[in-house]
This record gives structure tokens, sequence and C-alpha cells, in this order.
């Protein structure tokens, strides 16, 4: 078998007996990292500190992993202005959260006969929002329902905070303005 010390280094061909001994004197464990070679090549390495850190690698890979959800919130063609402005007020919440939100448009009876007014609901709920998200599935009819993807826009929800510092510095300095007035 090839044999690669600890530090990488080719130590060279040995027969088993010889990589083990060699793995005894250092302390360490023999290792077969690539079975199918030809010959198999082991590594004389601690085994239970490599396990330890691809553990590890692992775990901190899976916490910088975005866990994007989808949030879904349901409108009705008959929707009061209150309850409208209620509901996208928690789809600007879900978006600037980060989720996913699934917009669906429910019709009942004789309702699904005019999908113009569910549409017409869903592009008010993305013009609304268009500054903290970006529609990524159009509407479309499934079933009874109208269902439409909206997903958060990093770059619009930039804009809008820098927009709004800039328009509260505008109004602070008006403020300061009016008091030194006095």
């Amino acid at each position: 078998m090839r044999l690669v010390g600890e530090d990488g280094q080719q130590i060279g061909i040995r027969t088993l007996q010889e990589a083990l001994n060699l793995a005894r004197t250092a302390g360490r464990d023999l290792v077969e990292v690539a079975e199918n070679a030809n010959p198999p090549v082991c590594r004389i390495m601690d085994y239970g500190k490599f396990k330890y850190e691809t553990a590890q690698r692992a775990k901190e890979s899976r916490k910088k992993a975005s866990n994007v959800s989808v949030k879904e919130m349901k409108y009705r063609p008959k929707i009061g202005k209150g309850d409208f402005d209620t509901k996208t007020r928690r789809v600007e919440k879900f978006l600037g959260e980060g989720n996913k939100v699934k917009v669906t448009i429910m019709f009942r009876g004789r309702e699904v006969q005019h999908p113009e007014l569910g549409k017409k609901i869903l592009d008010d709920v993305a013009a609304t929002v268009e500054h903290v998200g970006k529609v990524e599935f159009q509407p479309r009819q499934d079933g009874r329902n109208m269902v439409m993807v909206l997903a958060p826009d990093k770059q619009a929800q930039a804009r809008h905070r820098r927009r709004l510092e800039a328009e509260a510095a505008l109004a602070g300095g008006e403020t300061l303005q009016a008091g030194s007035a006095d």
C-alpha cells in the first residue's frame, strides 16, 4: 500500500505490517483514504481528531446555511381595506425576516368566475411590498385558488432602508432648525 505521513509527505509503498508499525510508533492511527487506488492509499493520522474537525466544519456550514421557509397568507376577493392592510403588513414582515411568502386568493362559489378580482388583489400586494420583496412566481389559477409567490429582495430592502434613513435625517434636520428658531 502507498503510505502518507501525518504532515502529508509521501512515505512510499509499504506492506500492511510496516505501515501499522510506523503508525503505532507515532502513536497514531492508520486510515485507508483511497481503497480503489492501485495500490490502496493509507494515511497515518489521529482519527479521533480528524472526525472531530470534520464534525465541526459540518456544524459551521449548517450554521451559515440560511433556512428559508415559505409562509402563506390567504386573502379573499371581497376583502376589506383594513384586513388587506393588516395582512399585507404581515407579508411585509415575513419578507423582511427573509422568508418567502405564498399569497393565496381563495374563491368561493361564483367568485371563481371573476379571476380578475383576485389578480388585482395580488398585484396590489406585490406593489405594496415591492420595497422588500419581488414576485418569484406570477399569479396563476390553481383550482378554486389563485397563487403567487413572493421572495425577499435584498437590494430592494437596502434601497428602502437608505431612503428611510435619508428621510429620517431630513426630518431630523427640519426639527432641529424649527427648534433653534424658538
